[in-house]
């Protein structure tokens, strides 16, 4: 049974709502968190609905139940986000861009975006000064990025029907890419088979990209690291690439005490 704050119990159980669906695999039931929290029907529909408007639940048609949105998300994660996160995995791009001598990125998803939180710049190699507009800060479809689609290979399927619900989600910057659910969770398995995912000129001709994902304490993908490169400087092995980054991902979740999600 949650607990209540003796000043604001409409806090207290909603804060018991957020914690409860943080600690299912999928997607609750209303009449679920009814029983196991204890709490009044009429409460728990009213402070769903307040959630659900404000962005830190999402009703998914299909199960009849609720998710975390997007806004817990961003609140959970905020400490990633920011300078720890950084910190931690700066020294790590940096043997990257080294090792591969191309242009290393840590991003994360907001909603349905990559943002780029770090760019690391080799000093030299065939790929160090190739123009890229992933610098920090810049936001693009998940689906279309290598470094989304390594944190979107993470989600449920319940999930990404809910990140993708709105028409016009599968935005095409070069004309390729999927364009609708299915053919973005056909992607993802092959990504999910293989431990990378890729995106061969998605964002931009003539570039090719890979990206890793990092995983928190729960096996939950929390950032990615990528790497990008042009295919006129000659089309390196994206498997070789892909095994590179494993290493560095894997010394990034190590980092944030994090483990690798079972299978």
């Amino acid at each position: 049974m949650g607990t209540e704050s003796s000043t604001s119990p409409a806090v207290g159980r909603a804060l018991d709502i957020l914690v409860r669906l943080a600690q299912r695999p999928g997607p609750v039931r209303a009449s679920a968190l009814v029983r196991d929290l204890g709490l009044p029907r009429s409460s728990v529909y009213h402070i769903l609905s307040v959630l659900e408007d404000r962005g830190f639940v999402v009703y998914v048609p299909s199960e009849k139940a609720y998710g975390l949105g997007v806004s817990s998300f961003e609140i959970g994660s905020a400490y990633l986000r920011q300078e720890p996160l950084e910190r931690l995995a700066q020294p790590i791009l940096e043997r990257l861009a080294r090792s591969l001598g191309q242009t290393v990125h840590l991003g994360i998803l907001h909603g349905t975006e990559t943002v780029y939180l770090l760019k690391e710049r080799p000093a030299s190699g065939p790929s160090a000064d190739v123009a890229l507009i992933t610098d920090v800060g810049v936001r693009l479809p998940s689906h279309l990025t290598a470094n989304g689609r390594a944190l979107l290979a993470g989600t449920s399927d319940a999930q990404l029907a809910a990140l993708f619900s709105r028409p016009g989600a599968f935005v095409s910057r070069t004309g390729g890419g999927p364009r609708c659910l299915r053919d973005l969770r056909r992607i993802l398995d092959r990504d999910r088979r293989r431990g990378w995912s890729e995106e061969v000129e998605l964002v931009s001709v003539g570039l090719r990209s890979v990206g890793v994902a990092a995983h928190d304490h729960q096996g939950r993908p929390v950032a990615a690291l990528s790497t990008t490169w042009s295919r006129r400087c000659g089309d390196r092995d994206p498997h070789e690439v892909g095994e590179v980054l494993r290493r560095g991902a894997a010394k990034l979740t190590v980092s944030l005490h994090g483990r690798a999600p079972t299978a």
